[in-house]
């Protein structure tokens, strides 16, 4: 057999190589070839680990030079078998420092190929970098949200504005349910393709949860991203072209400028969310930019939920409740109290809850929140219940909390660890609900229920599918918002209507409760209507509990 001279051997590698990369599927490749210790590694490894260069000599000892000196004995031992021609195979899991430094953890996966004497020859596989591809969408191939909060960080440690937008695809579970989820798959691959093509060289596009995706810029600008919007909209809605079938694409939008440094990439996120629901809820699709939708001061606003994020993880810090008190509408007896949120800075004051709880309601904190006010709730009424024994405690949820699977069990734990009783426990949901599904919602309140726990109908007749929630919902109370209530003195319309939600509810066998009372008259109208019990200023104000300990009503 002729001897292979030095070119020809690596004319082999670099076949082998090829072939070793079309089986990576995104790991790094790598060939060596044995007798000549020359190897070929690929490019992406190459830029990532800092490595001297695409074909090396004496591989072995750069790359030990970069494995964890905890890691390297194992991977001296693995090697050394697999050159002496003892070892066939080679899978080991160590860390490694890439070119900032940082250590991250490889797989790597190898084979020995030996020639026709038997002799190892050459040595090929792939290394799998961890730190990487935790940060890649297995569907789609683009960064996903791992990548696109460490591309936020990026910009605000360079202190580098951009502008990022959320997109997303409404009832895309249609498009699963109907065709299956390998169609779904090609319609979000083709949708990814379709994006980065209209981004092209001016940012990054990004795979989030679900059917969303983010774009990440730091040129193009609001006006730019408007018109591309508007464009990529009527494109998708006219029908998308997907392996020959076209799909007809609703899409939602929320965008936000960031140029502030000091708040986090969470802080960001929820915000973006907010516009992002905006769109889908209440602007038929429509571009929703943040700073349009909450007031002209987005940057404080984006400064606050970044303090009220550290406030939530530091055990709540700056939150309270206050309390205002609910009455039965016959006797104008003390029946409940609704426990309402606040939150108080040195730097902002008092905020509104308004003004935050939108936005914190999107952030992965809220049911943190949550919790605490449940808990806080019930710590306090317990010291009530000595006065008011068959009072009942409101507290409102947000469907961020119902959506946590364990939300059932953290009830029962918080009702335990408090001792207050189930049966003076009203949790309050919305409509807003309407965007869970409504089979987990009702176990969820089938569970509670069972336990004594009642629940309540919170602003109905705000929404359009109120009356289908209540249809498909066993709820104890419905209140009815203060819009309905506000003219009731004067208003044929806001009369009947009152009168139709109280006939309503009563088929549903559910107590009524009005909100917004100010004045005896709207008290003396609202008693004609069967309804149950009364809240609002006319009786008192949300005030801390300490203060409601001492108010004057019975």
């Amino acid at each position: 057999m002729a001897v292979q001279t030095s070119e020809e051997r690596k004319i082999i590698l670099d076949e082998m190589y090829r072939a070793f990369s079309i089986a990576s599927e995104g790991a790094y490749a790598y060939v060596c070839d044995l007798k000549t210790d020359l190897s070929r590694w690929s490019r992406e490894a190459v830029a990532y680990f800092d490595m001297p260069g695409e074909y090396m000599l004496h591989v072995n000892a750069i790359w030990m030079d970069r494995i964890h000196p905890e890691d390297r004995s194992e991977f001296r031992d693995s090697m050394e078998s697999i050159f002496t021609g003892v070892g066939v195979t080679h899978d080991l899991q160590y860390r490694v420092k890439n070119g900032d430094g940082l250590y991250v953890i490889c797989t790597c996966r190898g084979i020995v190929l030996r020639d026709p004497e038997g002799n190892p020859n050459y040595f090929g596989g792939v290394i799998r970098n961890h730190g990487s591809q935790s940060h890649i969408d297995p569907v789609t191939g683009l960064h996903n949200q791992y990548g696109f909060f460490e591309d936020i960080r990026s910009y605000s440690h360079r202190k580098q504005p951009c502008n990022v937008l959320l997109l997303g695809i409404s009832r895309f579970s249609e498009i699963n349910n109907v065709y299956g989820y390998a169609t779904g798959n090609r319609v979000l691959q083709t949708l990814a393709r379709h994006l980065e093509q209209t981004v092209g060289e001016d940012g990054r596009v990004y795979r989030m949860d679900g059917a969303k995706f983010a774009v990440v810029s730091s040129t193009l600008t609001e006006e730019m991203y408007r018109k591309r919007y508007r464009e990529r909209k009527a494109a998708l809605m006219s029908g998308f072209d997907v392996d020959g079938n076209r799909y007809c694409l609703v899409v939602n939008g929320g965008m936000l400028s960031v140029d502030c440094y000091d708040v986090g990439d969470e802080a960001i996120y929820a915000c973006l969310n907010y516009a992002y629901d905006e769109s889908k809820d209440r602007q038929q699709g429509e571009l929703v930019v943040f700073h349009n939708t909450v007031n002209r001061e987005s940057r404080k606003t984006l400064e606050i939920v970044h303090v009220i994020r550290d406030c939530i993880v530091d055990n709540c810090r700056g939150f309270y409740l206050c309390y205002q008190p609910i009455m039965d509408a016959e006797t104008e007896k003390l029946s409940g109290m609704e426990a309402l949120i606040r939150w108080k800075n040195e730097k902002y004051g008092e905020v509104p809850p308004n003004d935050f709880i939108p936005i914190v309601e999107k952030d992965m904190l809220f049911p943190k929140l949550g919790d605490w006010i449940l808990r806080q709730a019930m710590t306090d009424g317990k010291k009530f219940l000595t006065q008011y024994p068959n009072f009942v405690m409101n507290v409102n949820l947000s469907y961020a909390q119902l959506e946590k699977a364990d939300f059932v069990h953290t009830v029962l734990t918080i009702l335990e660890e408090t001792g207050f009783p189930p049966e003076n426990l009203c949790l309050e949901i919305t409509e807003r609900c309407r965007l869970l599904d409504l089979e987990m919602l009702r176990n969820i309140i089938a569970q509670l229920r069972e336990r004594g726990v009642k629940f309540a109908l919170d602003d109905f007749g705000t929404g359009y599918s109120s009356i289908s929630i209540l249809k498909e919902l066993p709820v104890d109370v419905v209140k009815i918002d203060r819009e309905f209530v506000k003219d009731i003195e004067q208003d044929q319309h806001s009369m009947a209507t009152v009168e139709h939600i109280s006939g309503l509810a009563s088929v549903y066998g559910s107590h009524v409760c009005a909100e917004g009372i100010e004045s005896s008259a709207m008290r003396d109208h609202l008693r004609r209507f069967s309804v149950n019990s009364l809240q609002g200023y006319y009786y008192s104000k949300p005030i801390p509990f300490d203060h409601f300990m001492k108010l004057n009503i019975s």
